[in-house]
């Protein structure tokens, strides 16, 4: 049966042929990361190398070389008026006569090369504000509701393509011939579940209200909720994410004592609100644990955010359990 690509695709979710020539242009980016993550070991590009990143983490090779590839080739678009990494100090100034931002997170998961577990690109596009930079901050200061595109490509056994443009979520599969073919329409998230993914290795350092909730769920058929729960950990957001938005459950990296002064460990810009728009979009919800991620006015570009997504009634679950929380706590992760 003929499957349509991303292109005929993208005519039918959005009217703004800029928009869709720039996803167009991610999405050869992330088939150029795909063939250099399938040969691996082959090619010498495995390893940490002795620098590290604006967050004080250690960088991979391939976290180089799939950033410069996406800067390069987002810069080049004469629609693009600048991009911001994850892997960059500041943003990056682009055609200053261009209408989009660009955020990306180059390669989600890398501490999972080495070991061949999947890892994948998040992006996410902003509209330049009137009369703004795209090479300064304050024009990528902007609430995950104004985001005009996310997405992710997963590289795993196959390499997935899970993209919004604000009409429901599209998934899309890269064919031998470099093509990404649409292979579900509408991605859902079931309301319900009984699967959860966190590190368990952190509960020590959690809030009391995430301890007992996810204590509730470790008790399974013997405790108040009454059946028993899965926990999957794959240490990758987006490998994480991937499976809520394809079977349903929750993802949450909580905030925790280890660091007080810091709201979460995940990114909002990069991580936080391409994919909490995206689960919003498949049915899910998308938190803080005290309120909705994409409602977060940030004040940094590499702000980090306490994350907790997925399953729709499962989420309102988690929320419930947070309420005894001071409301002091709410505002600082919602800050």
């Amino acid at each position: 049966m003929p499957t349509a690509n991303l292109t005929e695709t993208l005519k039918n979710y959005t009217k703004d042929a800029q928009l869709a020539e720039l996803i167009e242009e991610i999405a050869d980016c992330c088939e150029q990361i795909s063939a250099r993550l399938k040969l691996g070991a082959l090619t010498g590009i495995l390893g940490a190398l002795e620098d590290t990143n604006v967050q004080g983490e250690t960088q991979k090779e391939l976290d180089v070389i799939a950033n410069d590839l996406l800067k390069e080739a987002l810069l080049a678009i004469p629609s693009v008026a600048g991009i911001a990494s994850e892997e960059e100090d500041l943003p990056v100034g682009g055609n200053p006569e261009g209408r989009f931002l660009v955020l990306f997170d180059p390669l989600d998961g890398s501490s999972n090369i080495d070991v061949n577990v999947s890892v994948g690109t998040i992006f996410s596009v902003l509209e330049l504000p009137e009369g703004a930079n795209g090479g300064e901050e304050s024009a990528y200061l902007q609430s995950g509701r104004k985001q005009l595109a996310a997405g992710y490509a997963l590289y795993g056994p196959s390499t997935t393509l899970s993209l919004t443009t604000g009409k429901g979520v599209q998934q899309f599969a890269l064919n031998n011939s470099g093509e990404f073919l649409l292979i579900t329409e509408a991605m859902n998230i079931p309301a319900d579940t009984k699967e959860f993914s966190i590190n368990m290795s952190n509960q020590r350092f959690w809030q009391p209200e995430m301890q007992n909730y996810i204590g509730e769920l470790l008790a399974g058929e013997t405790g108040s909720r009454n059946k028993n729960f899965n926990m999957r950990w794959i240490a990758s957001m987006v490998a994480d994410v991937h499976r809520v938005l394809t079977r349903g459950g929750i993802f949450t990296y909580p905030w925790d004592n280890r660091e007080p002064n810091k709201p979460g460990k995940l990114r909002l810009m990069y991580e936080g609100n391409p994919m909490s728009l995206l689960v919003e979009q498949a049915g899910g919800l998308a938190t803080t644990c005290f309120g909705n991620i994409l409602d977060i006015e940030p004040t940094k570009i590499h702000q980090r955010v306490a994350v907790a997504l997925g399953s729709k009634n499962e989420i309102s679950m988690l929320l419930a359990a947070h309420q005894p929380a001071s409301a002091s706590k709410a505002a600082e992760l919602n800050r």
